[in-house]
């Protein structure tokens, strides 16, 4: 393999992350290419693996906006250089309370939004997921 040419953060193996599946893939959070960090789709599971919000889309709405800001945090970006946010919910109902918890952490940035009702994610208590696209700005990478 070649050297990579992004900084991963956060790797993990699925086999640990997914017991309860039969996955082996290598996979990570979030990763830093050039200034534009692209951050893997969060839910409502903390980075223990705990579920937070077992059948509530709000809660897990709150939980994967926490994971958000601190892998955009340790990419060295943030909640507010945001560009481009993809949702995705579970049910068409919960889409007032999943996009009211994001608007509370997103409140004057403004990105760019899609949003999508999907048949299911991942695991089936997972009620939304999101993943973002965010810039560091060039003062501060230095």
């Amino acid at each position: 393999m070649s050297t990579p040419t992004h900084t991963r953060i956060r790797m993990f193996n699925t086999k640990e992350t997914y017991p309860n599946q039969t996955l082996d893939n290598d996979l990570c959070q979030a990763v830093v290419a050039g200034n534009t960090v692209y951050v893997r789709g969060q839910v409502g599971t903390d980075f223990t693996g705990k579920l937070v919000g077992l059948g509530d889309p709000r809660a897990q709405a709150e939980q994967a906006m926490k994971n958000l800001k601190q892998l955009l945090e340790e990419a060295g970006s943030d909640l507010s250089h945001i560009v481009k946010t993809t949702t995705y919910i579970t049910d068409p109902r919960f889409r007032e309370p999943v996009y009211r918890e994001i608007g509370k952490w997103l409140k004057g940035v403004f990105p760019i939004s899609t949003g999508l009702v999907v048949a299911g994610l991942g695991q089936a208590e997972w009620l939304m997921e999101i993943d973002v696209i965010a810039v560091i700005p060039d003062e501060e990478r230095r």
